[in-house]
């Protein structure tokens, strides 16, 4: 998609240079205009032709993004899960993996506590009724 291409559809005039703010603001106010969900189901298609459009567009005016006619830019551009890697993101797997180790050990070390405490209360209680307790 072509840059001034990309403005029109975002509202802007073809030869503006609108800041990555104006950018962000004019993207979303489109969105909320022509999302998918907000159209009866017979016009579905069509609202989803332009908010891909409106996406690709979006992905065109950012910073990082390229306005050449191969850029085929899709929904990771603009729904970010994270900070990418290519901007200063870090893996913290240990960070990560961590809490779940201690929780897992803790879950075995407290379910063998218990199971050893109803062995004995068990033991206590009924001390001839059960042939498999020693």
């Amino acid at each position: 998609m072509d840059a001034n291409e990309a403005k029109t559809l975002l509202g802007f005039p073809p030869n503006s240079h609108p800041t990555p703010s104006q950018v962000k603001s004019a993207y979303k106010k489109k969105v909320w205009e022509s999302h998918p969900d907000l159209f009866p189901s017979h016009q579905k298609p069509l609202a989803e032709s332009r908010f891909k459009l409106i996406s690709e567009a979006y992905g065109c005016l950012l910073p990082g993004g390229s306005g050449g006619p191969s850029s085929s830019v899709g929904y990771s551009r603009v729904v970010r899960t994270g900070v990418p890697r290519t901007q200063g993101g870090r893996k913290h797997h240990a960070m990560v993996k961590v809490p779940f180790i201690l929780i897992i050990l803790g879950t075995f070390a407290l379910g063998g506590l218990n199971a050893s405490r109803a062995y004995k209360k068990q033991k206590e209680e009924y001390p001839s009724h059960n042939p498999f307790l020693p």
